[in-house]
């Protein structure tokens, strides 16, 4: 196994540590600093910031003519964010869910993720189709930061006295806190990159399928940032930050880089029936599962974390097992169709319905 691979993953995962801690600190202070509340700050600065390397390499790939690369990277990372990275947040601590993401942008995300499905029903996301994507960033954007002016949420005390001297509403204090923020977002970046190209080589080097490192190691690669930053966050505590990081993203990714992939292809994007019959769906019925998890007591608990994480297990073997044609495809199809599936819808209507009977009933009964 060469030593330099080792280096690489090693270097990887310091650098990604690293600077999802300095983004964390910088993003909280930004807040406090300009009277936003860290959620904004979270489906912003940080969910844009950690979605660099979704950005470059869909921009990049539509550009060279590669679609499939362009638009499996981000509907792939889309279903990573919400499954993997909320799944594992919610294991290391239970997740406070903000009443506006249930409100405006877990509901904004299933949309825009449903008209990606419509753009691509012809089998292609033209150029105009594009730029609406985009004009929705930028106006989505805008509203996030009007809205968190005007409606400023309560800060912790612990963060108002951590960053009182530091985070004063001086340009100087802002100037240093977006600086942190823009070195942090370099080492997550070249901590991604260092990580993903070590785990190629020593995937290689024990004879894992090329097929098979892509469809796992890589597309997990552009989203180590979003992992490394909201399990951070839920380290610290702030949880409007893991939270609005995952949904942001997800926001991010369709409306900016499927928006501006799609515009600066020649002949738009091309979508195959593969990602419109699967790949898209899933991603579909992620977004749509976040809504009743989020609405039951306003919280992710461990074993909803745990419902995810087993959710992108499955999704990873299903890939793994239809990219080789394995003879347990068809069972494996069936388990999550027939029992799987149907058994986690009962689950969350189940839990749905004692929510609402709960908030229906007279207080002091």
């Amino acid at each position: 196994m060469p030593i330099t691979a080792i280096v690489y993953i090693v270097l990887g995962l310091v650098l990604l540590v690293g600077g999802a801690e300095l983004l964390v600190r910088g993003a909280a202070r930004i807040a406090i600093a300009w009277g936003m509340p860290p959620l904004i700050i979270g489906l912003t600065i940080v969910a844009y910031g950690t979605s660099a390397p979704e950005a470059a390499v869909s921009i990049q790939s539509s550009w060279a003519g590669q679609a499939d690369i362009a638009l499996g990277n981000v509907v792939g990372s889309n279903i990573c964010n919400v499954l993997l990275i909320l799944g594992a947040s919610a294991l290391i601590a239970p997740m406070m869910v903000p009443s506006q993401l249930i409100r405006l942008d877990v509901p904004i995300m299933i949309g825009v993720s449903v008209l990606v499905f419509v753009f691509g029903l012809d089998g292609n996301i033209d150029r105009v189709e594009g730029l609406v994507l985009f004009i929705g960033a930028i106006a989505y954007t805008g509203f996030l930061i009007l809205s968190g002016r005007e409606d400023q949420a309560e800060l912790p005390d612990e963060l108002l006295t951590e960053a009182a001297a530091a985070c004063a509403r001086s340009r100087r204090a802002s100037l240093k806190n977006l600086g942190l923020v823009a070195i942090s977002l370099g080492l997550l970046v070249w901590g991604s990159r260092w990580l993903v190209q070590g785990a190629v080589t020593v995937a290689e080097a024990i004879g894992v399928d090329q097929l098979v490192i892509g469809l796992t190691i890589v597309a997990v690669g552009t989203s180590l940032p979003e992992l490394a930053s909201s399990i951070v966050a839920s380290i610290r505590g702030e949880q409007d930050i893991a939270v609005g990081n995952v949904v942001g993203s997800n926001i991010f990714n369709i409306l900016a880089v499927l928006g501006l992939a799609a515009a600066v292809a020649p002949n738009g994007m091309r979508v195959s029936p593969a990602a419109i019959n699967f790949d898209i769906p899933v991603m579909i019925a992620v977004a749509v599962a976040c809504l009743p998890i989020f609405i039951t007591g306003k919280t992710i608990s461990r074993w909803e974390g745990l419902l995810f994480l087993g959710y992108y297990i499955a999704y990873t073997a299903y890939l793994i097992f239809n990219s080789a044609h394995h003879a347990l495809l068809p069972l494996f199809s069936q388990v999550l169709t027939l029992w799987v599936i149907p058994l986690t819808i009962i689950m969350l209507a189940i839990a749905l319905l004692r929510h609402y009977q709960q908030k229906r009933r007279p207080h002091g009964h």
